[in-house]
């Protein structure tokens, strides 16, 4: 198979590529900073786009000319001051895969959603692929998930049967040990190094916290699966059992002290507002309002199971926080905190410059 995969370089396309690099397949990756062929990067065929950009759309279709599939996982996930830029980006760069998909009549496009597309009302209960996908209106990044499967819909309403098969990955917070570096890179501000975070003494936390994590390489398998049976639909994806902050406050070998959420968000929000730190309160009131994940479909049509835990999959990132673990991908490589602040200071703060 000819498979395309946007954004392959990143957290789960970085899983994707170490479960496909043995399979055959001819790979092409899409992505605005091709890596280094070495690794699992080294059998891909890379093109440079920008999803974002006004010919995205052209410039796709030439790729995606003779594929059997494409895989979509390119997404933003800073700068969290421009979300104009975010928008283009995740749900911009998804009309223009789908545009390009159809007039290049692939036969399969695996979309990645996410669990933020989901409605808040049933927090710390399970839903099913039912659960209505209007996003939680204060989060930009679930807003703009919930727009993108909202372009899938129009898309399969428009054309039906005759159109391209469209499957959506709906998994939780998904981390892996290999991505340590790229995610705390989102999640820290450039002064404060990484190797701080096992080192917390204490987790000041609501003890309300429940939300579904889910290990890299799960989402991978579940999308290898798909593609193999050309499934369409959507499937939720996330490791057992949901995690807790004491699950959290045992991974980090940190004391656990009750900080109400209602509490916590403004602290969040004016701590960002004074660029003290780089995430959003939208992050906050997501993971605070997103429901838990019935995966019995993903079982029954896929025949897949989460080989990781949660609590796992949470210790996996954590022991490559204090590794430093990363790859030679762009997003994902390691960055000292001297060139961190160079970054800052020669091209702008994390939350304003388009490349992280």
């Amino acid at each position: 198979m000819r498979i395309v995969i946007t954004g392959a370089s990143g957290n789960v396309g970085t899983a994707l590529l170490g479960r496909l690099s043995e399979s055959g397949h001819e790979l092409v990756g899409v992505v605005r900073r091709p890596p280094d062929p070495v690794g699992v990067y080294a059998r891909v065929r890379w093109h440079e786009q920008d999803l974002a950009a006004p010919n995205a759309g052209a410039a796709l279709r030439q790729v995606f000319d003779g594929a059997d599939a494409v895989i979509h996982l390119a997404w933003g996930f800073q700068p969290t001051r421009n979300t104009e830029y975010l928008t283009r980006v995740g749900v911009g760069g998804t009309s223009a895969v789908l545009t390009a998909a159809h007039a290049a009549s692939v036969g399969h496009l695996v979309h990645m959603s996410s669990v933020g597309t989901y409605a808040p009302g049933r927090y710390g209960e399970r839903v099913d692929e039912s659960w209505p996908t209007t996003g939680v209106r204060t989060s930009p990044y679930s807003r703009d998930k919930s727009a993108a499967e909202e372009l899938l819909d129009e898309y399969e309403q428009r054309h039906g049967s005759d159109g391209v098969t469209i499957a959506r990955m709906r998994p939780g917070f998904i981390v892996q040990r290999a991505a340590a570096s790229g995610l705390m890179r989102y999640a820290l501000p450039g002064y404060v190094p990484m190797l701080v975070v096992p080192l917390l003494p204490v987790l000041p936390l609501d003890r309300q916290l429940c939300i579904p994590l889910i290990h890299a390489s799960d989402v991978a398998d579940a999308m290898v699966r798909v593609v193999e049976r050309r499934a369409q639909g959507p499937f939720n994806l996330a490791g057992e059992p949901p995690l807790g902050r004491d699950d959290v406050a045992d991974v980090l070998g940190a004391k656990a002290v009750h900080l109400p959420s209602g509490v916590l968000g403004p602290l969040v929000d004016l701590s960002w507002r004074a660029r003290l730190q780089p995430i959003d309160r939208g992050w906050l009131d997501m993971a605070f309002s997103v429901p838990l994940l019935d995966c019995g479909r993903a079982a029954a049509e896929l025949d897949w199971r989460p080989r990781w835990s949660s609590v796992d999959a949470l210790r996996d990132v954590i022991a490559g926080v204090a590794e430093q673990a990363h790859t030679e991908s762009p997003p994902l490589r390691r960055r000292s905190l001297l060139e961190q602040l160079q970054r800052d200071l020669t091209k702008g703060l994390l939350t304003t410059r388009h490349l992280p």
